[in-house]
């Protein structure tokens, strides 16, 4: 992984979209039961990690560790082979930790409309509705979901943020049904249709914007300790990359500091 650069975020306008959140799936049982209301015991300390493989041929990868403690957690990311540009501006990437259904990163197969791209629609009943916006700066609900000013961007890039958890999103990733889901995929690996395609969220968006372009689903870490370094910025970039984002408004939580490098990301073969 290149050595990454610390960059300020620029504004672009590409809309305020707010992604539906599916239908909440009964848990599987492996964590306590909840009824999405009960509060985390804040002297319990956990961690999870996912490994981000490529959805719709994106060629996106990335490792995400989550280290927490009752509600309040920090996320770690490292993103690699994510689509450059998006009209001359570095392409930015909304992130997400979706929760409550089947806690799966779909199949080529859950593509309905035979455009050979699996949409946001077409992939929420396997990894669910969003708990948490991976923002670099301001709200991370749901309602920041794709609040463009303010999620990282570039082919490159590596992620560290404090925020809080809420306690249905939090019982989600305990039961195993947590997945961690990074869009925006380049509309030149993507079918004729598929890249002239307007997002099914946002008709004035192309498809490639929106759609998932990594998923993985979050499990107990088995990672030895946590990145290292930090200068108090939101988001650093490797050199192709600028930071970028997609939301819609609310409070402000605190900015994680970054290390320079984070924590070493294993590589993986790119999907075919």
């Amino acid at each position: 992984m290149r050595k990454s650069k610390l960059f300020a975020v620029p504004t672009i306008a590409l809309g305020t979209l707010l992604l539906s959140a599916a239908p909440a799936m009964a848990h599987s049982g492996h964590g306590p039961e909840t009824d999405g209301t009960a509060t985390a015991d804040s002297s319990q300390s956990w961690s999870f990690q996912a490994d981000l493989d490529p959805l719709n041929n994106s060629g996106t990868v990335g490792d995400v560790l989550i280290e927490g403690q009752g509600n309040q957690a920090t996320v770690y990311m490292t993103v690699e082979g994510a689509a450059e540009t998006f009209m001359d501006a570095p392409f930015p990437h909304a992130q997400h930790i979706h929760f409550g259904a089947q806690g799966l990163c779909p199949s080529p197969d859950a593509d309905q409309n035979g455009d050979g791209a699996v949409n946001v629609e077409e992939g929420a009943p396997f990894y669910g509705g969003i708990g948490s916006s991976l923002t670099i700066e301001g709200d991370t609900s749901a309602d920041s979901a794709l609040a463009v000013e303010r999620f990282p961007g570039g082919s490159s890039y590596t992620y560290e943020r404090s925020l809080e958890i809420p306690d249905d999103v939090l019982a989600s990733i305990v039961d195993g049904t947590g997945v961690v889901v990074v869009h925006g995929v380049d509309p030149t690996v993507l079918s004729e249709e598929a890249a002239n395609a307007p997002s099914e969220l946002d008709e004035s968006l192309p498809l490639a914007a929106t759609l998932p372009a990594a998923c993985g689903t979050l499990s107990a870490s088995q990672m030895d300790g946590m990145p290292e370094g930090g200068a108090d910025t939101g988001v650093a970039a490797g050199s192709e990359g600028a930071g970028m984002a997609m939301a819609a408004g609310g409070g402000v939580l605190a900015l994680g500091a970054i290390g320079a490098g984070a924590y070493i990301m294993r590589k993986r073969p790119i999907e075919s």
